[in-house]
């Protein structure tokens, strides 16, 4: 059924093209449009996973959904948007931890009363989104302790972090995938469970050139949505910093969203986890700081990582309560409404913040 949704496709595209001044419609086309992409992408990861390990697979997917938001921060870092690009990463990170896993975890436990998982895998992954919030809140302390006299040194400061967290992003990838990859195996569902509605596994060329195809045309889809999206939510009253905390980061995260979903629904939550956690890691430790290092060759001066109050506060917070949840290796559909909760308190004080907020709280942005 989700196939007969990729008509929005051409749709989105044609009023791109045609009617450029319609952004609601625009938006409305290409929101429908990346859901049966992301069902596709989805698909492929789940039998990429099924050739590999519940990491890899959860990591592949991390890394092909968040492309999308790759090129499209780089693209708004070109013009000299980081407020923008920065709103973006923080609404990616609480929207993956807590949208997208207390979705998953409450349409799994609807389904499965509690829910298993290996609790050191989990455990690890929380341990890495703790430096994720390190990394911000310190460059903003670093900022609003220091005053003025900080603000020449914020760019190198971020450069310098920057680098580090590549590297222990690196390291983390070589601990997953090789030295303890056996923490990220998963547990594996009853068979019959499955085989569900399954047919044999694709091969793995075509579950790739299916993730790629997925991916470019989620990444086109997204570029075209995002283009609109601030005309057609400003229509409504949004201000940017909720549009790009809140809106753009539900949109860039439908692949991720719907995967996570369906694997959880099918007992498969190391999977799930692997998706949600990982990709907020990804985008903290991976795509953050390679966007400052960008902003160098890229941008018109070079983008630091101090975030304003009310991003770090949102990003420690969603980071504390998924870390609680994720420590005992069991979930239920009640967590997935307490992860839910948290992010939807976030969205009401996003939504009723001034639009001055940003702007104002970090004169060196």
């Amino acid at each position: 059924m989700l196939n007969l949704l990729l008509v929005f496709v051409p749709v989105a595209v044609g009023l791109h093209f045609l009617r450029p001044e319609a952004h609601t419609w625009i938006f409305i086309a290409a929101s429908i449009a990346i859901i049966p992409l992301a069902g596709w992408l989805g698909r492929a990861t789940e039998h990429l996973a099924e050739r590999t390990s519940e990491g890899v697979g959860g990591l592949l997917n991390a890394t092909f959904g968040n492309a999308a938001e790759m090129i499209i921060a780089l693209m708004a870092l070109k013009r000299g948007l980081y407020d923008v690009v920065k709103a973006s990463l923080t609404g990616s990170i609480i929207g993956n931890i807590l949208l997208v896993l207390g979705a998953a975890i409450l349409a799994g436990g609807m389904k499965h009363s509690t829910q298993k998982f290996n609790p050191a895998g989990a455990r690890m992954q929380a341990t890495m989104l703790l430096l994720a919030a390190v990394a911000l809140i310190v460059p903003a302390a670093f900022h609003y302790i220091g005053g003025q006299s900080a603000a020449p040194r914020e760019a190198g400061l971020s450069l310098e972090i920057s680098i580090v967290l590549l590297i222990v992003y690196a390291f983390g990838l070589w601990f997953s995938l090789h030295t303890h990859k056996q923490l990220f195996a998963g547990h594996t569902p009853e068979a019959a469970e499955v085989g569900e509605g399954r047919h044999a596994p694709w091969s793995l060329w075509k579950s790739m050139g299916v993730l790629a195809v997925s991916t470019a045309l989620i990444a086109w889809i997204s570029e075209i949505l995002v283009g609109s999206v601030e005309e057609a939510a400003h229509a409504f009253g949004m201000t940017s910093l909720f549009v790009g905390v809140i809106v753009v980061a539900i949109v860039g995260n439908a692949a991720e969203h719907s995967t996570a979903i369906l694997v959880a629904m099918k007992n498969r939550m190391d999977l799930s986890l692997g998706i949600a956690i990982g990709s907020s890691i990804q985008i903290a430790l991976f795509v953050a700081p390679l966007l400052v290092l960008a902003s160098y060759v890229v941008g018109p001066k070079p983008m630091d990582l101090v975030f304003t109050p009310s991003e770090v506060l949102a990003v420690a917070l969603a980071v504390a309560i998924c870390s609680q949840i994720a420590g005992d290796g069991e979930s239920n559909w009640l967590e997935g409404v307490q992860l839910l909760a948290v992010y939807i308190i976030l969205g009401i004080v996003f939504y009723f913040l001034p639009e001055h907020a940003p702007a104002g709280a970090s004169p060196a942005h």
